[in-house]
């Protein structure tokens, strides 16, 4: 029998204890830097960017932040500033978090809201209401 090598993109058992640590971590540092305006460019500063996750690659060496400006607009602006002081927030990242290894940060659009929105209009279509509420009488 020929075992197959595990894939590090496989869909395991999810992200281990330390992954979700220091997620949060990461997380709860870039949207502090980004409320105080910590950074040098004025653009990014006048912005106001919501961080609603962080995921680490099991190494710790990545760091993907999906955010989201406020209001959902302007969206590709806010990760183009990301993008450009990726850097920056990079060493501020390290130094607040002291780990071994500041992770390279790379920037995503959240679409968490937006599956939020669709879910809700796909529950409140009519044939979708009549089928649950038929479930939930008990005739």
């Amino acid at each position: 029998m020929r075992l197959m090598a595990k894939n590090k993109f496989h869909d395991g058992p999810g992200p281990s204890q330390r992954q979700l640590r220091v997620g949060e971590l990461i997380r709860r540092t870039l949207s502090d830097v980004l409320m105080r305006g910590d950074v040098h460019d004025p653009e990014l500063n006048r912005m106001s960017i919501t961080v609603g996750e962080v995921r680490t690659s099991p190494d710790l060496k990545i760091a993907t932040a999906f955010v989201l400006p406020l209001g959902g607009k302007g969206a590709e602006e806010a990760l183009v500033a990301l993008r450009r002081n990726k850097g920056e927030l990079r060493r501020m990242v390290g130094k607040a978090c002291s780990l071994k290894y500041a992770p390279d940060l790379r920037f995503v659009l959240d679409e968490t809201f937006d599956q939020m929105d669709e879910t809700r209009r796909l529950l409140s279509q009519e044939n979708v209401v009549r089928d649950t509420e038929d479930r939930d009488d008990p005739a």
